[in-house]
């Protein structure tokens, strides 16, 4: 234990001598978790929408208002025709357009229905749907405020709710997602070049005649990275927390243990990789490219799996990530606990022991 300790702290020291490791540890997660969690969110915000009022009477202005009070619009008033309308979305200026007719009022009040005309930029079908929904709710909520008594003779009234995210919080859908791709970019990308960086600096000849054995020094080599990366996992969280304002509903404890089963995985992964590569920009490739496309496609946090073809969907149990993304959402965000998380914690179990095996006997004790 003397011997492993010695080399453990030989490995720390190489770590904080290296700014380009130390970047990767800690600059880039902190870049991630900022970017994708203001960056990647359902909402449609900051939109550009033109109000062509051609009635100017009190219902269609307490409407405008209403839709310019409201934080997600950008509003413009003019009135304009189809010919400026059509001119305006070729030029990116708006994002929808809406008309109110001549007398709305007056239908309204005395034929008791009055039409307007929502326009969107259908070339972004998701954005044109969301920023329609928004418009119907604000007009909605408008008639109902405006004519509480006012009701069909057969009315049915949807009370919807969302749980686990009753403020309707954009980060949750993406955050669990996001700590999954970083913990397995960064613990992977890391330990890939940990051993094939002793090949090529030529130092790896002293660890093969030492007396150490092959386990210890895959031991001595992750258990580093191992703290570093629980650490690192600390920031995230508190950047999740305090930053994105992300509430943790279930236990922290069993958030860490699960965390730390599946920065195992990564490095079992990692050093998987290291020992069959020869070249530390190979070993990069492999595991920042390679991880990277199976983690955000694969995991289900962006694209659904359930569209997926059933291919797709068989390949994607062999990313670890997609088991971490499901026991993050579990415990995080729901509040569950262990029984619920069970298969998975075993699943990432299995994996860390298979990696562990095929990298112990990938390494090589004679150099070619």
């Amino acid at each position: 234990m003397k011997e492993l300790w010695v080399f453990i702290r030989k490995e720390f020291k190489q770590v904080f001598r290296d700014p380009r490791t130390l970047l990767i540890m800690f600059g880039l997660p902190v870049a991630q978790i900022v970017l994708f969690g203001f960056a990647l969110t359902s909402e449609v915000k900051n939109i550009d929408i033109l109000i062509a009022d051609n009635a100017k009477d009190i219902m269609s202005m307490q409407i405008t208002d209403k839709i310019r009070a409201n934080s997600y619009f950008i509003v413009q008033e003019k009135n304009i025709g189809g010919a400026d309308i059509d001119r305006k979305f070729k030029e990116g200026s708006v994002q929808a357009v809406l008309i109110f007719p001549t007398g709305f009022s007056n239908d309204l009040m005395h034929e008791g229905k009055a039409g307007v005309q929502i326009i969107t930029d259908g070339t972004d079908p998701n954005t044109a749907k969301t920023i329609e929904n928004y418009l119907t709710n604000i007009i909605s909520n408008y008639q109902r405020e405006k004519f509480p008594s006012a009701s069909l003779r057969y009315q049915i009234l949807t009370e919807p709710r969302m749980l686990y995210n009753e403020e309707d919080n954009g980060s949750m859908n993406f955050i669990p997602g996001v700590m999954a791709l970083i913990l397995m970019l960064v613990c992977t990308a890391l330990t890939s070049v940990s051993i094939v960086k002793e090949k090529e600096l030529g130092t790896m000849e002293i660890l093969l005649v030492s007396p150490f054995k092959p386990v210890m020094v895959l031991v001595a080599k992750a258990v580093p990275y191992f703290i570093l990366s629980v650490i690192n996992f600390t920031f995230i969280l508190l950047l999740s927390v305090f930053l994105l304002h992300i509430n943790i509903k279930g236990s922290v404890l069993l958030l860490y243990l699960e965390s730390a089963l599946f920065i195992l995985t990564c490095l079992s992964l990692g050093l998987l990789i290291s020992n069959a590569t020869n070249a530390q920009q190979t070993a990069l490739l492999i595991s920042m490219m390679g991880m990277m496309l199976p983690t955000i496609i694969l995991t289900g946090f962006i694209f659904p799996l359930e569209n997926m073809p059933w291919i797709l969907r068989t390949i994607s149990n062999l990313v670890p990530s997609k088991w971490y993304f499901l026991i993050i959402k579990s415990v995080m965000l729901k509040g569950l606990g262990f029984q619920y998380v069970w298969k998975e914690t075993l699943i990432l179990v299995i994996m860390t022991t298979v990696l562990l095996t095929i990298a112990l006997k990938k390494f090589k004790i004679r150099l070619q």
